[in-house]
This record gives C-alpha cells, sequence and structure tokens, in this order.
C-alpha cells in the first residue's frame, strides 16, 4: 500500500504499524479467531506502539495524529488479524466522544488506558427492539438525588462480552422527544446489576459481541457526559469515521486474499503450466485488485475530508455499505479459485470471508448507507435516518 502524500513520520507510524502486523499477528490469526478475547499482552503491546488510538490528543496519552493515520493503523492490522484490528476501530471512536465530551476528570481518567490497551470502552446504542432506528431507545435512566438509576437492555454490542466499561445511550426524557431525550454516560461494568452475555458468533469471536443487562443500576452524576439530551448526537458525530475504519479493515482483509491468490496462480500448474496463464485466473483478480483500490482511495479522501473539517458523511456511507460487500464477495472468488485447498481450515480464506460478513451488518446496514447517501444528495427521502 503506498500513500505518497504521507509525511516522513506518518509514514515512520505506517511503517512500525506493518511491522507489528506482520511480526506478531499474521502467523496466529486462525489460531486466534477461535479464542473468546484478545490477549491483554498483545493490547499492551499495541498501546505501547501508539497503535489503538493515535488520534487521542497526547496530554491524554495519544499523539494527536489524523485520521488518515488511524486509518492507516487499522488497515496495516486487518490485512494480518482483523480481530485484532476492532481495537483501533472502536478505540478512536469512543474516545473521541469522551475527549470532546466528558469532564476533565474523566478524560484525564480514562482516555490513558484506553490508549494504553489497558481498558475496553464498548458503545452502547443498539436495543433489541431497532439497531438502525438508533434514536428509538428504551433503556431508561432515571434521575436520582445522588446520579441516576438504569434499567434496560443493550444487545449486538461490540466487546460485550469482553469490555471493562461502556459508553452507554439512556432515555432521559420522554419517548416522545425521540433522540432529543437520549444522554451519554460512562459505566463500569463491574457494579452491581451489570450483566454481560456472549453470542455464539460464527466470526469475529475474539471480539466478543453480546448483550449487556442493566438492573437498576446505580451511577453517579459525574457518569454523564455533557448535558442531558445530548448523548445521540455525541455519538453519531464519530460514526463516520468508524465507517471508513470497518471500510479499511474489509479491504485490508480482501487484500490479503488476493495477494494470496496472485502467489498461488503462479505456482500452481495444470496442463503443464501455471494457472496464471489462464485469463480466467487473472482477469477477476485484476478486476478484485481494481476495486479494492478503488475503495482504499475514497476512504482515505474521506479521511483526508475530515480532518479538513469538510462535509464526509456521504463518502463514509458509500464505503460502509461497499466494503463488507465486496470484500465478502472477493474473499470468496479467492478462496473457490484455491479449488479443494481452499476450503480446508490450513488457509485463511473462509475465516476472512465470515469475519467480513459480518460487517455488512455492524454500524449500519446497506440498506441504510444507501438511505444516507441518497439524503445527502437531494435531502430528506421521507423515512430518511436522521
Amino acid at each position: 500500500m503506498t500513500l505518497p502524500w504521507l509525511s516522513e513520520e506518518e509514514l515512520f507510524i505506517k511503517e512500525v504499524a506493518e511491522r507489528f502486523a506482520r511480526e506478531r499477528l499474521g502467523d496466529s490469526y486462525m489460531e486466534r479467531s477461535k479464542q473468546e478475547e484478545l490477549e491483554p499482552e498483545l493490547l499492551r503491546e499495541m498501546g505501547e506502539l501508539g497503535l489503538i488510538a493515535p488520534t487521542i490528543s497526547e496530554e491524554y496519552g495519544g499523539i494527536g495524529a489524523s485520521s488518515v493515520v488511524q486509518g492507516v493503523i487499522c488497515e496495516a492490522l486487518a490485512y494480518a488479524d482483523i480481530n485484532v484490528s476492532y481495537i483501533a476501530m472502536t478505540t478512536p471512536l469512543i474516545g473521541g466522544v469522551i475527549e470532546q465530551h466528558g469532564s476533565e476528570d474523566m478524560k484525564a481518567d480514562i482516555l490513558p488506558r484506553m490508549a494504553a490497551g489497558e481498558l475496553i470502552v464498548q458503545l452502547g446504542l443498539t436495543e433489541p427492539r431497532g439497531g438502525s432506528d438508533a434514536a428509538n431507545l428504551k433503556l431508561k435512566a432515571t434521575k436520582t438525588d445522588d446520579g441516576y438509576i438504569l434499567n434496560g437492555e443493550k444487545t449486538s454490542i461490540t466487546w460485550g462480552a469482553n469490555g471493562h466499561m461502556c459508553l452507554l445511550f439512556a432515555r432521559t426524557g420522554p419517548e416522545s422527544a425521540a433522540a432529543h431525550g437520549v444522554s451519554a454516560f460512562l459505566v463500569p461494568l463491574d457494579l452491581p446489576g451489570v450483566t454481560c452475555t456472549r453470542f455464539d458468533d460464527v466470526g469475529s469471536r475474539p471480539v466478543g459481541r453480546g448483550s449487556v443487562f442493566f438492573d437498576d443500576v446505580e451511577i453517579p452524576k459525574t457518569a454523564l457526559l455533557g448535558k442531558e439530551g445530548e448523548g445521540f448526537t455525541k455519538v453519531m458525530e464519530g460514526f463516520d469515521l468508524s465507517r471508513f475504519l470497518i471500510a479499511l479493515q474489509c479491504v485490508a482483509t480482501a487484500q490479503a486474499s488476493v495477494n494470496e491468490t496472485w502467489q498461488y496462480v503462479q505456482d500452481r500448474e495444470v496442463f503443464g503450466r501455471p494457472l496464471a496463464k489462464f485469463q480466467g485466473t487473472t482477469f477477476p483478480l485484476a478486476e478484485h485488485d481494481s476495486k479494492l483500490a478503488a475503495l482504499r482511495a475514497l476512504c482515505y479522501q474521506g479521511l483526508a475530508m475530515r480532518d479538513k473539517g469538510m462535509p464526509h458523511t456521504k463518502e463514509a456511507a458509500m464505503v460502509k455499505w461497499m466494503a463488507p460487500k465486496w470484500g465478502t464477495d472477493i474473499i470468496h472468488e479467492c478462496l473457490v479459485q484455491h479449488g479443494h485447498y481452499g476450503w480446508g481450515h490450513e488457509m485463511p480464506h473462509m475465516q476472512r470471508m465470515i469475519d467480513v460478513m459480518g460487517l455488512q451488518i455492524g454500524d449500519g446496514t446497506s440498506h441504510i448507507m444507501k438511505t444516507i447517501v441518497a439524503r445527502e444528495t437531494i435531502g430528506s427521502i421521507g423515512v430518511a435516518y436522521k
């Protein structure tokens, strides 16, 4: 991957990320995919190298890097292990919300530990009755003299079984207030009344998706981020960033399969000639490389637009629906090109395909993303994602 516009410092970070991915992750992807959590020592090592949350300010443990740099890191990690790259996708989103809207005490305590890989914070937004209708929340935060009492459930939560804290979005106003009645809280998951469960997912098992239940959970006033009723807008501001990063996760994972297939068709001989001599094997790979290059370019264009303060919601929605879909299809075709070798667990194509496929759902389905593209192009079109 060549990004000629990067500065010398940014190129150095890129090299560090690629070396770490190559030396620490590449050979253990298949073994790690069977685990139910990421190794704590691996996360701490990533934190020491600044690979988890470089966009966080230096005073809070990051390096104040750009969104483009975060994309470079996420792509490098995902090329070797998409599951490990999740920590570099979710932490910038959640850390950004905390840095912008949390109290000084909260930022000083939480952000350095997130950046160091010592603290995994999950995003508690989706609920059983709706994921795409994200503002239609039922989990209630009832105000008391000392703070709030939480009751309800969050589901399909990334790090749901493995998180230490939850950036939680709960209803503090009436349902008629819709998004304006939602507030944001930072909640430890070891409090009395909190129960975390794990889903038996087909992919991304080390990430630990699950449900989190809150039964009369008492939290202090200091858990609130910003003001009451402003929670929903806070998280929506960060979704554009995570959608670019998810797309780069998919691009990198698919690129790994494409690169391996290019090598395979050169090494494998049939009818006395390498497979690469047959257009039926090389033309599809040329198409795959072309699609991935186009997707990658749009991702970095969008991240650069974000860094410059330009509107980028449309571009984020575009890559979010395309990358998981195209990535899944591309990896599937690479698997097939490997013949019976590709069908076994000795090769990573099936695991990659499953891991990428799940991202067609998380962070907004393709239908929601296309609605956003249409809305950004021609304005509200009825049931728009507001």
